[in-house]
């Protein structure tokens, strides 16, 4: 077994729900799921991106407790923020939901060249 193969939380295990989009609280967990493995990667060198990674969970989770039945779903929360204008405000749930996206396609695009056989950690990044 591989860490992967015995998270918890995956995204490969989030069921879309038809016309409303992602879960946020199960995103939300997949997304805390993988913090370990920037630990695993390199204290070090992955610190800042997983102090980035980590600040645009907590203020998607935030914006999610503020009301888990209106906002069960990252299309839900960034509807409300677009209708209520504060989409494009710094810190906002949508910002965060934004970069954190970008983070785990650089995750995966790091990993996919680690997975590929580069061995050189600067290469791969």
């Amino acid at each position: 077994p591989t860490f992967f193969s015995v998270m918890a939380n995956r995204f490969s295990d989030i069921e879309l729900r038809e016309e409303e989009g992602i879960p946020t609280e199960e995103f939300l967990d997949s997304c805390y799921a993988i913090v370990p493995v920037l630990d695993k990667l390199g204290p070090t060198v992955f610190a800042p991106v997983k102090m980035d990674f980590v600040g645009n969970i907590k203020k998607i989770n935030q914006k999610f407790i503020t009301n888990k039945e209106g906002f069960d779903t990252l299309q839900k929360i960034v509807l409300h923020e677009v209708n209520a204008g504060v989409a494009q405000v710094r810190n906002s749930a949508t910002e965060a939901l934004l970069w954190l996206k970008r983070g785990l396609k650089f995750l995966k695009g790091f990993l996919t060249e680690v997975k590929n056989g580069e061995k050189n950690i600067q290469t791969a990044l």
